[in-house]
């Protein structure tokens, strides 16, 4: 499965590209079971925090009901239209991001990010960037109106952070999100197996949820395999690793 002119072209503008139904329903299913199993067993209250900043069920995460939502369906050759065939390290695992309803009214706005920055209880390594090549989500569940756990994009903001990781560096994000002005956030809407190609240097965050029903999504990390050469040199280049972009250029 290969991308068109215009969603290459809508990666290069606006730094994503929402894909309909790229996951077969049976894979959706597949993963839901699982997750929904696993959450029936119960979840430990201590341990929220952790499971909402680096992933729920994490027994799951490298199990094939998860993994194989990237590597036995169209997913992985998407990537490689845009990275490149067998320029991506192995993907084995994913995060699952469950997104509860919660009761504050009126809701708050969403907050932007870029993956890789240090907090108490992310994972990474305080001092450092963990910094990768594209962000795939997969929608398990319906997502149709604001609000609702929306995974939540700033358009353009790749090139705005490029531009300034340019001037003073890659290693400033250790100092907190660049100081530029945003655009308008867009709070994505879709259906269980569509699937989101997000460049990694994009802002983006989750918007909260107040419908009455949780938000369960898969997203994977993606490494180009030079990535590890030099860390920073996509955050300066932003196409670097991206031939199929580098193409409509």
């Amino acid at each position: 499965m290969q991308l068109t002119f215009e969603q290459k072209t809508a990666m290069l503008e606006h730094g994503y590209v929402h894909v309909p139904g790229a996951v077969p329903k049976i894979m959706v299913d597949r993963a839901m079971r699982h997750i929904n199993h696993s959450v029936g067993q119960g979840m430990d209250p201590a341990r929220m925090t952790t499971f909402r900043s680096q992933s729920y069920c994490p027994e799951l995460q490298g199990t094939p009901p998860i993994a194989d939502l990237f590597n036995a369906t169209p997913v992985k050759s998407l990537v490689e239209d845009l990275i490149g065939e067998g320029r991506a390290l192995p993907v084995r695992d994913g995060q699952i991001a469950l997104r509860f309803p919660s009761l504050n009214e009126p809701p708050p706005k969403p907050g932007i990010h870029l993956d890789g920055m240090y907090t108490p209880t992310n994972g990474m390594k305080e001092g450092t960037i963990g910094n990768f090549t594209m962000l795939v989500g997969v929608l398990l569940s319906p997502v149709r109106e604001d609000n609702a756990g929306n995974f939540t994009v700033w358009p353009g903001t790749h090139r705005l952070y490029e531009a300034y990781f340019k001037e003073h560096g890659p290693e400033s994000l250790l100092n907190g999100m660049p100081p530029v002005d945003l655009p308008a956030p867009v709070q994505t809407r879709g259906e269980p197996g569509d699937v989101f190609l997000v460049h990694y240097q994009i802002g983006h965050g989750v918007a909260p949820n107040v419908s009455p029903l949780p938000r369960y999504a898969i997203f994977f990390r993606v490494k180009h395999v030079e990535h590890h050469l030099d860390w920073k040199a996509p955050m300066r280049d932003i196409w670097l690793h991206w031939p199929g972009i580098r193409a409509i250029r």
